[in-house]
């Protein structure tokens, strides 16, 4: 760090000028003593007070230069802290900066097969919120889905990785046999999943997903659920990697996910290729 600059060194007259000056007033009162009209003790006098008025400068600017060594001193140092203080919250956003989203889960298939977040490990998951009545939003969404899981599993490179999943936030009405037929209308490897109505709501709560449907609806009346509108992306250990909402198009959604995964696989990560038969299933299997 520079020196910081004091009153002394920016005087406009230096102490080697100043001491000069004194050299030759003195010479000077000593050379004019005998043709001054002012007595002499007078002329000595004002050659003291002289002296004293300069040394009292001196130190007024010494004292001045110290205050502001110290203050760009302690200036530095706060400097320095807040910079150490912002590579840790730099570090603390890198590390814990992703927000926490998912968690366990336990609903129903398409097939009613009980499937759990476990049931997906060792794959990515690409998570959509919706109800089979919706008349636009979801099925535009799930066939950006389906263009995406094409896109990423013809990179011969990843191939298919990702399994994507519909959960209904209308379980009321989406059945198994309703949730079986909506989902085959998208993507041969989409899975659906329902359940009750708490089983949701817990779901929804862990992924931050909002849906409400009308408060008072009759009995065999149509309504509309108003709910969030977003991709999620799951790692294999199903921790939270990105969301994707309406406004992103397939394109962005394909070179985002594909750039998370290739990041993951470079990374030392491991991806199976095929989903593993769900724990309930093979237990039925077993039992048979």
């Amino acid at each position: 760090v520079a020196r910081a600059p004091t009153c002394i060194s920016g005087a406009s007259t230096p102490l080697r000028q100043l001491a000069h000056t004194r050299g030759q007033t003195c010479k000077t009162l000593s050379s004019s003593r005998f043709y001054s009209s002012q007595p002499e003790g007078a002329s000595a006098q004002a050659t003291s007070a002289s002296g004293m008025l300069n040394w009292k400068t001196l130190a007024v600017f010494s004292a001045t230069g110290a205050g502001l060594v110290y203050y760009f001193r302690q200036e530095k140092k706060r400097i320095e802290e807040a910079r150490v203080e912002e590579a840790r919250l730099a570090r603390a956003s890198v590390t814990y900066g992703k927000p926490k989203i998912g968690g366990p889960f336990s609903l129903i298939d398409q097939d009613g097969v009980q499937t759990t977040n476990e049931d997906f490990k060792g794959r990515y998951m690409l998570i959509y919120f919706g109800f089979t009545n919706c008349p636009d939003i979801c099925p535009e969404e799930l066939d950006k889905m389906a263009e995406v899981l094409d896109t990423v599993s013809a990179d011969a490179e990843l191939g298919n990785i990702i399994t994507p999943i519909f959960i209904t936030c209308d379980p009321q009405r989406d059945t198994v046999s309703e949730v079986r037929e909506y989902v085959k209308d998208f993507h041969k490897d989409l899975i659906g999943l329902t359940g009750t109505m708490e089983e949701i709501g817990r779901v929804a709560k862990a992924y931050r997903v909002y849906f409400s449907k009308p408060p008072k609806v009759a009995t065999g009346e149509d309504y509309l659920v108003d709910h969030s509108i977003f991709f999620y992306l799951m790692s294999p250990e199903g921790e939270f990697v990105d969301c994707y909402s309406k406004d992103h198009t397939a394109e962005h959604v394909s070179a985002s996910v594909k750039e998370h995964i290739q990041s993951y696989i470079q990374g030392g990560g491991k991806v199976d290729k095929e989903l593993a038969p769900r724990k309930a299933l093979a237990a039925q299997e077993q039992k048979q």
